[in-house]
């Protein structure tokens, strides 16, 4: 067993770190947390402050590579419009560099999805950012990327049917989401074999049965409530990622309200089209005084996700304690990616990944002096 000595432990529950306690575990997992070092515990490091590792909620990290040209990213398919059987993790290189950057500052875990360009892009994915390879990266499915808005109207030139207005591209999903609906109650009442139906009809009766969640990329406000009609007519588990648009706090209330979780972000990115002309990191006050649960991403390489922590610094201008920052970073964006029960807080049974920090995270004087995943040392300074 090992141990290590925090005069601060932030456990990521949203409540104020511990003082002067010893986080102990044994192999990958955390055995507990101790006023003072188990007997049998070798007590391996000494630190300020303790966090557990930071989670990105949403990314497109070893689809679009540091250093290589953006030709050669792999973000988005593009042979139709809704592409529910592609799997992110088969277009992710784990040599990119940007993964150790992240180890570095703390990321350790990622969820990669497919880009916005199709109305679906196909699954998400939870990975390890310090894996060698995708066999070893891979955690779990985090559902099927869906996209409403903009973005699937500027790819007209792509091939397959694609959407010229957001009514077209509500209209093609709406009718390949009620396809889906008609083949499963055939199956159900005995008109049609499981055999019979085709492979990317079967992805979509996951979706519509709630087996897999949408993860609907969404800007506007009124795409939100086209999002929030979608989910009632086929009463489908989502999640609203980005809002960057979103300007008041009644479209996050109304989202709340249905039970819809957000991962909210990129803050810090450039507004570079319309649908982004309301975008301001003082919209994340709106969030927070909504109450809706949320988490953050970096949408790298929108915005790096080695820098995924420095976004706190506007949650608490908006308000919110460290403690309660830290959460949205990792327990929150674990319960929302449905892998909470193995990360997002220190705690008995959970994965020892955490940070070991030199200072306050929120100085710009601190940085991570090491880091553990699953309780190897994968980085020291």
């Amino acid at each position: 067993m090992k141990a290590v000595k925090a005069k601060f432990l932030y456990t990521g529950r949203p409540e104020p770190p511990l003082r002067d306690k010893y986080l102990a575990f044994e192999g990958s997992r955390i055995v507990g947390v101790y006023d003072e070092a188990p007997e049998e515990a070798e007590v391996v490091l000494e630190a300020e402050v303790v966090t557990p590792a930071f989670i990105d909620g949403h990314s497109h990290i070893g689809m679009a590579r540091s250093g290589e040209p953006s030709e050669e990213g792999e973000t988005n398919e593009r042979f139709d419009s809704i592409v529910a059987l592609a799997d992110a993790l088969e277009s992710i290189y784990m040599d990119d560099k940007a993964f150790r950057e992240s180890v570095e500052s703390g990321v350790l875990y990622s969820c990669v999805l497919p880009g916005s360009g199709n109305l679906i892009g196909g699954r998400a994915v939870v990975i390890r950012n310090y894996a060698e390879n995708i066999r070893d990266a891979f955690i779990a499915y985090a559902g099927v990327k869906a996209a409403l808005g903009f973005n699937p109207r500027r790819t007209v030139e792509w091939k397959g049917t694609r959407p010229y207005t957001r009514m077209g591209a509500y209209a093609l999903l709406r009718r390949r989401l009620l396809e889906a609906v008609k083949a499963d109650e055939l199956v159900r009442i005995g008109k049609k074999h499981p055999a019979e139906i085709d492979p990317e009809t079967e992805a979509l009766i996951r979706i519509v049965r709630g087996v897999e969640r949408l993860r609907v990329h969404v800007h506007k406000a009124d795409d939100a409530y086209i999002l929030l009609k979608l989910k009632e007519e086929f009463s489908l588990k989502v999640t609203a990622e980005h809002l960057c648009d979103v300007h008041e706090a009644r479209t996050f209330k109304a989202l709340k309200e249905a039970g819809v979780p957000i991962v909210y972000g990129p803050l810090d990115a450039f507004p570079y089209k319309v649908e982004l002309k309301h975008e301001s990191w003082r919209n994340i006050k709106y969030l927070v005084e909504s109450g809706a649960k949320f988490c953050l991403m970096s949408d790298h390489p929108v915005t790096l996700q080695r820098n995924l922590y420095l976004q706190l610094r506007f949650l608490l201008r908006a308000g919110l304690k460290k403690w309660e920052a830290i959460s949205k970073i990792t327990k929150e964006a674990a319960e929302i990616l449905s892998v909470a029960d193995k990360l997002g807080t220190l705690e008995e049974g959970k994965w020892a990944s955490f940070v070991a920090w030199s200072g306050d995270p929120f100085s710009l004087e601190s940085y991570p002096v090491a880091v553990y995943a699953e309780g190897r040392l994968v980085y020291e300074e």
